[in-house]
């Protein structure tokens, strides 16, 4: 199984929800995502984001075993994150998109969580103030920096010569919920994606079909007055005729 870490804020919980839904949708093979969350893990050290130094956690996280993949939240998924792992190459510590500004690699990072210098990786080295480099992968020699194919991580607006159709989409001046952000390449693959992940593409009636909690929950409308009836119940929800009998 595929191990994904993604960063966690609670400011964008609608980021890290789209993206989780996203890779889940076009997974070909089982994966396991895990939210860095802050107030999990063994380290305090914050940035810009809450988890702006728990990316590189991940070897600790995954034991130093194995290979383990970092998303920043702000992403969709348009490809299947199996592929990203096939590319792994185990003379790498990292594999990053290099085609890209430098402050932008640490945004994904494979890491090849035995290669011999991660081990310098623990929560007390990260969690240290006077670390820096990091995010330029300065703990590594540079022939150990392994790169990825830019269509895992087009960053907007940063990637020069971005495919028309990347796998990967870094919003890295935020993502299209917010109106200032709307109008910018791939929004409304994002909003597709989110809309999906909250359940607003169905409405309540379809989502529960014939399930046996239905009918209690249009009696309650029913009873306390929400409701008229079952017509008027139909004309609020917008359902044709036919998806009430």
């Amino acid at each position: 199984m595929h191990r994904i870490f993604i960063g966690g804020d609670p400011r964008q919980v609608v980021s890290l929800s789209t993206l989780i839904w996203s890779i889940t949708k076009n997974a070909k093979e089982p994966v396991s995502i895990t939210p860095l969350v802050l107030e999990t893990l063994p380290i305090k050290r914050e940035g810009l984001t809450p988890f702006t130094w728990s990316r590189f956690l991940v070897p600790y996280l995954c034991n130093y075993k194995g290979w383990g993949l970092f998303l920043d939240a702000d992403m969709i998924c348009n490809g299947d994150i199996s592929e990203v792992f096939r590319l792994a190459d185990h003379t790498n510590a990292v594999q990053v998109m290099k085609n890209q500004p430098k402050f932008e690699w640490a945004s994904m990072i494979l890491f090849n969580n035995e290669h011999p210098s991660n081990a310098v990786l623990t929560p007390e080295l990260i969690d240290n103030p006077s670390t820096g480099g990091l995010h330029s992968m300065g703990w590594l020699h540079p022939d150990h920096v392994g790169e990825l194919p830019t269509e895992w991580n087009v960053c907007v607006p940063y990637t020069a010569n971005a495919p028309s159709h990347p796998k990967l989409v870094h919003f890295t001046q935020g993502v299209p919920h917010w109106w200032e952000t709307r109008n910018q390449p791939h929004a409304d693959e994002w909003v597709m994606y989110a809309k999906e992940a909250i359940g607003s593409t169905v409405s309540w009636f379809e989502l529960m079909g014939k399930s046996v909690h239905r009918d209690g929950v249009l009696d309650r409308l029913i009873r306390t007055g929400e409701v008229v009836d079952m017509n008027d119940y139909v004309r609020r929800a917008g359902l044709v005729q036919k998806a009430a009998e």
